[in-house]
């Protein structure tokens, strides 16, 4: 036991012979003496060895998680057990906060109508329900409203204006995936673009260009979710530290999305060799192709699928205005996307069921066990261990510190929540006085938000991509996806580092 430890324990032994001594005399006091002793063991901050083998966890995950395919293991299976193994050790250190003491560590308590004071279980507090609760309720609404024929349609209406041709098809789908993510949020946005894509190309028999379809969609999803201040979370959270309004937000972001946008499709048109019309031939056999097909061919009940349509504007509109809305300012999107997949429930209460065969457990387990895992490692100080690193980079000035906390944003959000990332470098900027007209609060918005373009686990979009890969019967490992979204991570992070240095 180190000196510091000892003189620790030694501390928190007086203290409650104390209150034990106190007890004997005045036993009011002693409760209150009580308290004060239960905060000052809460709050103290672990060892640094510790935090240090929490860390070495943290890099074992990522680890384990590039060869999933080596250790035969899914996802979910893999984050659980590091998740079990990390609160294991929580408890063990005592860094978690259980029982009464739980507030004063952090925890949020809940009164309930009989002035009973609940706790929810520490690897339940620690998991981000809502977006799992968007993963859940969106995935069944696009299943059951895929059965209506209405993606189906407007899969075929966009292949037709295309001509059949591959790459015009590819830059409807970017565009319209930069969208949706910036009015709905990734995931949805992925959801209902890849579901478009695998049914588009099936159709025109160019299936061997899906995996890139679904690569680019999924890394344009983080391009989108820089478009306006609701776009994402670390948006939310960086532009209300700095005083950034909605509409300052989206005329700075504006232009850089758009020019990413284009150069990303233009590299991925590249990468995976997705060409237009070459011959006369070829655009005159495109358009035969398109002229064959039927966009009413999936429509089984013409009032289902007038219904679905109108069910699905008014999802847009209304996952877009949540915020704005009185009673869903609230509730959040995650209710929204589980009322209106309750309600397509409703056309096929009677096989309900069958529905929830589709839906991807092992992403959802592999999502709850994550965020219990990180949060096990934010109590451990690991997170704060790398807030510690980046304050040292911030303080190298407006050009060379925000050109280095944007890489060192990319990189850190890619392996961990961008989200917890976010909030803690916009403490850190807040504590360092930082004016709101500074570029170092773009430094962290681009950084959070493009190092999910990295990894797959970066960004829940890139992982919905690779997940319907893996639907699809595509190959695509951790590994896989880091050597084919590197380049364009790279190329995505040069061009916010010159956009933020030269226009910010």
């Amino acid at each position: 036991m180190s000196d510091h430890r000892a003189q620790s324990f030694q501390r928190t032994l007086g203290y409650y012979f104390m209150i034990n001594l106190i007890s004997i005399l005045n036993p009011s006091a002693a409760q209150a003496v009580h308290k004060v002793v239960e905060h000052h063991v809460a709050h103290h901050p672990p060892e640094a060895w510790v935090t240090y083998l929490f860390t070495a966890l943290l890099v074992g995950l990522i680890f384990c998680l590039a060869f999933e395919e080596k250790i035969h293991a899914q996802k979910s299976v893999i984050a659980s057990s590091f998740a079990l193994m990390g609160l294991a050790l929580g408890t063990f250190f005592d860094i978690l906060p259980f029982g009464p003491e739980a507030a004063s560590k952090g925890a949020a308590p809940m009164i309930n109508h009989f002035g009973e004071t609940l706790f929810h279980p520490v690897f339940i507090q620690g998991v981000d329900w809502g977006v799992i609760a968007i993963i859940f309720g969106a995935s069944l609404f696009v299943d059951i409203t895929s059965k209506s024929g209405l993606f189906t349609w407007i899969a075929l209406k966009l292949t037709k204006s295309s001509g059949g041709n591959p790459l015009k098809l590819l830059w409807a789908y970017g565009v319209m995936t930069v969208v949706f993510s910036a009015v709905l949020n990734n995931v949805t946005a992925m959801i209902i673009v890849g579901s478009l894509s695998v049914v588009s190309l099936e159709k025109l028999s160019r299936r061997d260009l899906l995996l890139g379809f679904l690569l680019i969609e999924g890394l344009l999803t983080n391009v989108g979710g820089l478009l306006t201040l609701i776009s994402s979370v670390p948006n939310i959270i960086v532009g209300t530290a700095a005083g950034i309004s909605f509409g300052r937000f989206f005329v700075i972001a504006a232009p850089f999305v758009l020019v990413t946008t284009a150069v990303t499709l233009w590299l991925g048109a590249k990468m995976f060799k997705i060409t237009g019309f070459e011959s006369e031939h070829q655009e005159v056999e495109g358009r035969r192709l398109v002229a064959q097909f039927d966009e009413s061919e999936g429509i089984e009940s013409r009032g289902f699928f007038i219904f679905s349509s109108v069910m699905t504007i008014c999802f847009v509109f209304t996952i877009a205005l949540a915020s704005m809305i009185p009673g869903l300012n609230k509730l959040g999107m995650a209710y929204v996307a589980l009322l209106f997949a309750g309600i397509m429930m409703l056309k096929f209460k009677s096989s309900a069921s069958e529905f929830y065969k589709s839906i991807d457990w092992d992403l959802l387990g592999f999502f709850v066990a994550l965020f219990a895992f990180i949060n096990v490692l934010e109590h451990a100080h690991v997170l704060a261990l790398i807030g510690q690193g980046l304050s040292h980079i911030i303080n190298l000035g407006e050009t060379l510190g925000g050109a280095s906390l944007l890489v060192s944003a990319s990189v850190f959000s890619s392996v961990t929540d961008n989200i917890p990332l976010a909030a803690m470098l916009a403490k850190i900027l807040n504590a360092q006085q930082t004016a709101g007209d500074s570029s170092l609060w773009w430094s962290v918005i681009f950084g959070a938000n493009l190092g999910g373009n990295i990894t797959p686990i970066g960004s829940a979009s890139t992982l919905v991509a690779v997940t319907m890969m893996h639907k699809h019967k595509l190959p695509m490992s951790f590994s896989g996806f880091v050597i084919r979204a590197v380049p364009f991570a790279i190329v995505q992070i040069i061009l916010a580092i010159i956009y933020v240095s030269l226009f910010v």
